[in-house]
Parts: C-alpha cells; structure tokens; sequence
C-alpha cells in the first residue's frame, strides 16, 4: 500500500510539475533558430532545430546557396562548465542542406562555433505555465475528492460525503477555468530576449525577477576594413563595453547594406568572431567609400539602425545586378503609401530571412548613398497557402509570382530600390530606381 501512494505522488509530482525534467524551446519559445552567414566567401544560413530534451541531440543543418565553395565546416557546440560537443559537415557542389548532429547536457547560454563564427542561444528548460499546473492539479484534485466522497458514502457516512464533494465542485471549477483561459493568457518572453540569460531565468521563465527597466543605451558602430573583411566593432553608448547582446531578427544578427560608390548593394550579414565584433568579407570591391548601414536588435533595446562609411582600397569595377523582373510601381506623393510589385513570372521563389522578398530603399539621392538621409528595409510577407507550413524554410519552393511591397518614401525625389527574392537557393537583386513627387502644395527642396 505504501509503495502505491509513493507511486501516485509521484505521478502527481511529474504531471503537477514538481521535480519535472528539463526540456528545451518549451511553447513559449520551441522554434528552430535560423541564423544567415556571411561566412567568408559562403553564404549560409545556419538552423538550429529545436531541441526535444535535455540531456539530448541538438539537429543543425546548414543551407547553402548558388555558388558556395563545397568543403568541410566544423561545428563545435559549448557552454560554460559543460563538455563540447563537435562534428563535421561536409558542404557538396549541390546547394541545399547539410546535416549535422551534436549535444547538450544541460539548459541554459550556449554557443555555436562554426569554424570561426560563433552563434549564442538560449537553451530553456520546459517548465509547466501556472494555469497548466491550475487545470491539471484541479481534475486531479476532482478526482481524489470524488473516490474520497464515494468512500465515505459506501461506509454509510452520506453527511461526511457532502464535504469532499462540494470540493469535487470547486475543484471542477478551478480546472475548467484555468483551461478556458489558458489560451487568452500571453506568453512569457522567452529566456534571454529581455532579461540576459541568468540560469534562475532559463530554467523556470514563470520567476519574477526584480527587473524594472529592460532599455539599452545605443550602441556605437566603428567600420574598418582589415584586408578584405569589413570588420565592425560594436560598443554601448553609455559603458564603452563591447555590445554582445545581440538577438537573431528576421533570421540574422545583423542585417548589413553595404553600397559602392557606382550604387552596387551588398546584403550581407557579418558572423560573430569576438564579442561585439562582426564581420564580413568584400568580394572584389571597389575603391572608394561604401556607405554602410546595419540593422540590429539588442536585447531589451529593439531594433536600431546604425550607419557609416568606410573607404575601401579595392581594385574590383562597378558590377550591374542581373536579376530580372517586371515592376508594376505605382507611387504617390511623399508621405502617402506606394505599391511597389515586382513579377517573377513563375510560382518556384523560396523564403529568404523568413520573407518572400526584401526591398531595400536609399535616398533621396542627391549625391553619395552615404549622403541619403532615408534608408529602409522592407519586406514582402509570405501569403498563407492551404496545406503549406506557417513558417516554411528555404527548402519549399512554392511562392510568387507576385511579390509586392508597400513603403510611404517620406520624402520627395529619386531613390535607389533593390528588390531580392531566392530561387534556386540563389538571392536574385533586381534594381529600381523611383522618383517620388511631392505633396500637393509642398514644394520640394
């Protein structure tokens, strides 16, 4: 008998959440982790699939695109005071995705090495939600109160049994309740996109935390070139300290534009190799100074869009983008919405840094894209299809031929537009330039 009631307390514990086992990405945060890089000459985007359990494997694919090198990339998983776990992933001719396994042992910050890139993420214990612990605590209360209430009335105690089953009632209520607004109930953030990744935050997201103020200072960004590397050095605007919170947004810790003098763009998106420094390397490059501007997300700080110029020793030409696409534009006066449409002619593009297309916007010119005041990222969103995943990746090929953007140009005059889409794990740039007239009755400067 008593090996029994051991027995049902513990299946108690474990459904109640005592004592419960660690496992990662809970609801709150389950989603594979997709990461572009800008790898040297490759561009790869990196996918970190959501961990089952821990102790358990960590699945990373790594997608490669038109043109990458084949070879080997070493993968080496670590975290403080844990074993490193290491493989190799052979990269083909062939574009497209490339397996490997590794492993953790425990929740909480981990890094990605890959070769010489490195890519930190959060690794959160699955913890119980109060209201799921309310439901499932109340049917089980239910449930013993009622064998209790029958008990009593077999023994013929009938007034005894009223008391366990009017607790029968209230348990019901409490369980019903708590599951009816469940779903009503927001989420937590997931560990470490507010608060830093403290272990007390990683293995039960549901602890207050004496936390009052999730802003950052504005972070500084210092361009500088070493050989063919564009080399960025991020600091925070108040300490001076290297900033190294940044977090993975539309696929990407940072989304980079870079644009030659002769108006070539360059999406890139710089691999971390120390704290606070990203970089990314310049293929054949022009001389002269390439505006440059990159689009980060800090943890507690949102989104913020750092700009400068760096002057580049190169001997590359100007080279012309060779992606092809009829526009169908219609823009109105500055500050009014535009359409921007371009038309692919086939249903075959693939998601890109989890949209359909991006466009970015510089100007207006009036000399230099250093010089532009606007710069703007805007994306295309990927239509939901019958049968089709809600968040598909690069490996589904069913989208277009349509990719339209809307973007209110603030100001009147000429932008330079790029529109990129993927197909055939290959980034197609189609160029576009725009002039925006004014509003009625303002006149344009």
């Amino acid at each position: 008998m008593k090996r029994r009631v051991v027995t049902l307390l513990l299946v108690l514990g474990a459904i109640l959440g005592i004592g419960a086992p660690a496992l990662a990405d809970g609801a709150q945060s389950g989603a594979d982790i997709h990461v572009a890089q800008s790898l040297g000459d490759r561009d790869l985007t990196v996918i970190i699939r959501r961990v089952a359990e821990v102790p358990g494997p960590v699945h990373v694919d790594v997608v490669t695109h038109a043109g990458t090198a084949p070879g080997e990339l070493t993968l080496t998983l670590r975290a403080a005071g844990a074993p490193s776990s290491t493989t190799k992933v052979v990269l083909g001719a062939t574009p497209g995705f490339h397996a490997g396994q590794l492993h953790v042992d425990r929740p909480g910050p981990w890094e990605l090495a890959v070769d010489e890139a490195t890519i930190p993420f959060v690794v959160p214990a699955l913890v119980p939600s109060p209201w799921e612990n309310a439901t499932y605590g109340g049917f089980i209360a239910a449930g013993l109160l009622l064998l209790a209430a029958l008990v009593l009335a077999v023994f013929g105690k009938p007034v005894l049994a009223l008391v366990p089953t009017a607790g029968v009632v209230a348990a019901v209520a409490v369980g019903v309740t708590a599951a009816l607004l469940s779903p009503s109930i927001p989420p937590v953030a997931a560990p470490g996109t507010q608060l830093d990744p403290t272990f007390d935050n990683v293995t039960n997201p549901y602890e207050r935390t004496s936390i009052t103020d999730f802003s950052r200072p504005p972070v500084n960004m210092v361009p500088r070139m070493e050989d063919r590397d564009l080399v960025l050095s991020l600091t925070d605007g108040s300490s001076g300290r290297p900033v190294d919170d940044l977090l993975v947004h539309d696929s990407a810790f940072v989304h980079l534009v870079v644009v030659s003098p002769s108006g070539h763009l360059r999406h890139l998106h710089p691999v971390r190799t120390a704290p606070g420094e990203y970089r990314a390397r310049l293929r054949d490059p022009e001389q002269g100074v390439h505006a440059v501007a990159a689009e980060i997300t800090r943890r507690g700080g949102g989104v913020q869009l750092l700009r400068s110029g760096v002057d580049v020793t190169g001997t590359g030409v100007a080279v012309a983008h060779d992606g092809k696409a009829e526009t169908a534009v219609e823009i109105r006066e500055a500050g009014r919405p535009s359409t921007i449409t371009a038309k692919f002619g086939e249903r075959d593009l693939q998601p890109w840094l989890g949209m359909l297309g991006h466009m970015i916007v510089v100007g207006p010119m009036t000399g230099s894209a250093a010089e532009a005041p606007i710069w703007a990222h805007v994306h295309s969103m990927i239509p939901p299809v019958p049968g089709m995943p809600d968040k598909p990746d690069e490996s589904v090929a069913a989208y277009g031929p349509d990719v339209p953007f809307t973007y209110s140009f603030p100001l009147p005059g000429r932008y330079l537009v790029w529109i990129q889409v993927e197909r055939d794990y290959s980034v197609v740039t189609v160029p576009q330039v725009v002039d925006v007239p004014a509003a009625k009755g303002v006149a344009s400067k």
